[in-house]
């Protein structure tokens, strides 16, 4: 990725970003940003893997790994430093970069919010809006933030190690 050809969102991710935008200030104006708020986004976060619907604690961050592998594996194949530490010290790609992750994991961020919204509405009876955004965040995004240039390193360190033909 060079500055020349910088990477646009696609369409899907706008609406995802216009989405967790919506649900934060839902969230805001619903139940307010206090300590009691917080202390409970926590404790319903740490109780959510042992509760209904668990196995999207798998399925998402699976789901992020493979788009990660794709993307960490085409990163090693360019000689590019890691997608993370890119976006952190280079200013010209972040952008670029953020919306080419936005483009990979909008789709699982969409499913995260979605089941999300069915686990709360099952179990909570409720509906806390950015509880949802930090679960789909924390299971879609992040993961592959860390995994893609996981996959770099590894994919590196292998193809180091093989012989030459």
């Amino acid at each position: 990725m060079d500055d020349r050809d910088p990477v646009r969102l696609n369409l899907l991710p706008k609406l995802v970003i216009a989405l967790l935008i919506i649900l934060i200030v839902a969230g805001a104006v619903w139940h307010g940003i206090t300590v009691d708020t917080i202390e409970r986004l926590w404790h319903d976060l740490v109780e959510r893997p042992s509760s209904t619907m668990r196995f999207r604690f798998i399925l998402q961050p699976l789901m992020a790994a493979i788009a990660a592998a794709q993307a960490g594996i085409r990163d090693a194949r360019a000689h590019r430093s890691p997608y993370l530490e890119r976006i952190l010290h280079s200013r010209r790609e972040r952008v670029g970069l953020l919306n080419e992750g936005l483009n990979k994991t909008a789709r699982i961020i969409l499913l995260g919010i979605v089941m999300d919204v069915i686990y709360q509405a099952l179990v909570l009876k409720t509906f806390y809006p950015n509880e949802a955004v930090a679960i789909a965040l924390l299971l879609a995004f992040v993961p592959y933030l860390i995994l893609r240039g996981l996959v770099l390193r590894v994919w590196r360190a292998r193809a180091s190690t093989r012989p030459a033909p």
